[in-house]
C-alpha cells in the first residue's frame, strides 16, 4: 500500500509548479519591455549602407548608435534620418556658428580659416577633391547655421553629403544618434 500511496501526485505540487511559471513568463515579458524601450531610446544597431565612410566603414558593417544627449561634435561619426529615403552615416566637420570652406589645391576642409587636421579621426589628410557630380553644390564659404551640422563622408570622392544641395546643413534633430561600437565585422569591432 505504501508503494501505491508514493506514486500518487500530490494535490498542491501542480499549483506551484504552474505558479512558477507565470512568475518566469511575466519576469521575461518584463525584461523583454525594458530591453525594447532601452533599444528604442537609448541605442540602436544600425547597418551601413554604401562606401561613402570607407576605409573605417565598408557597406554592410553594424554599429552601435547612442541617442545624443547632447551635442555632436567635430569629429563624431553621426546617423543621421529624414534627410534621403534611408538613414545616411556622415562624420561631424563643423558645428554652428562656425564657417566651412575648402582649398580643393591643398586638398583641405577649411573650418573658422583653419585647415582640419583629420588624422585626429584616423583620417589622412588630403583626400578632399573637388566633386564632380551632377548634383547641385553649395557655395562656399558658408556658415553653419543654428541648430545645425555640416557633416562629409570620409570617402569625399563618393560621398553625398553637407557640400550638395540634396542634403545641406544638417537640423541636429535629424541626428539619430551617435556611433560608438563597432559591431560587426567581429574583426574590425571595437570603441569608434
Amino acid at each position: 500500500m505504501r508503494g501505491i500511496m508514493g506514486n500518487r501526485r500530490q494535490p498542491g505540487k501542480k499549483k506551484i509548479t504552474a505558479s512558477v511559471f507565470l512568475d518566469w513568463v511575466e519576469e521575461l515579458a518584463m525584461a523583454l519591455c525594458i530591453l525594447a524601450v532601452v533599444f528604442t531610446f537609448c541605442f540602436r544597431v544600425i547597418t551601413v549602407s554604401g562606401t561613402s565612410m570607407a576605409p573605417q566603414y565598408q557597406d554592410g558593417d553594424r554599429i552601435l548608435v547612442v541617442n545624443p544627449f547632447s551635442a555632436p561634435k567635430q569629429g563624431d561619426v553621426v546617423v543621421i534620418v529624414n534627410v534621403l529615403e534611408e538613414p545616411i552615416i556622415k562624420r561631424v566637420m563643423a558645428t554652428e556658428g562656425q564657417t566651412v570652406d575648402f582649398d580643393y589645391e591643398a586638398k583641405m576642409v577649411l573650418v573658422d580659416g583653419v585647415p582640419v587636421d583629420e588624422t585626429a579621426f584616423g583620417l589622412e589628410n588630403g583626400v578632399t577633391e573637388y566633386p564632380y557630380t551632377s548634383f547641385e553644390l553649395v557655395e562656399f564659404p558658408q556658415t553653419v547655421p543654428e541648430g545645425c551640422l555640416f557633416v562629409l563622408g570620409d570617402n569625399r570622392a563618393v560621398s553625398e553629403d553637407s557640400r550638395y544641395q540634396i542634403i545641406g546643413m544638417i537640423d541636429q534633430r535629424d541626428v539619430l544618434g551617435k556611433a560608438v561600437f563597432h559591431v560587426f565585422p567581429l574583426w574590425r569591432g571595437g570603441l569608434v
